[in-house]
């Protein structure tokens, strides 16, 4: 099993950053990638950014430029840093983990509400 545990959400004004957390305990070993995921209320939940076991990393258009997902091997953390944020970047955001043994794991979500 994975357990992800996000952190990191709030309320943010406009224009300001925030850097999301998720904490992967558990099979780490057999991860794949990483990805972060958000769900604003009324949509559907959507990919934001993802990394894989190699580095290799994919944002969504909307977050280009703005987001970047990193990792701490040591750590067994992902990072979303989160510059220029907009009100419409107000959303759960999700911790996700994609592994050929396990299958997907999902982390409890962080809110993060940017005022405008």
């Amino acid at each position: 099993q994975v357990q992800l545990v996000e952190s990191g959400g709030g309320l943010v004004q406009a224009g300001g950053s925030l850097r999301l957390s998720c904490a992967v305990t558990g099979n780490a070993f057999s991860i794949n990638a990483m990805a972060w995921y958000r769900q604003a209320p009324g949509k559907q939940r959507e990919l934001v950014a993802v990394i894989t076991s190699g580095g290799s990393t994919t944002y969504a258009d909307s977050v280009k430029g703005r987001f970047t997902i990193s990792r701490d091997s040591a750590k067994n953390t992902v990072y979303l840093q989160m510059n220029s944020l907009k009100p419409e970047d107000t959303a759960v955001y999700y911790c996700n983990s994609q592994s050929h043994i396990l299958g997907n794991s999902w982390g409890q979500g962080t809110q993060v509400t940017v005022s405008s």
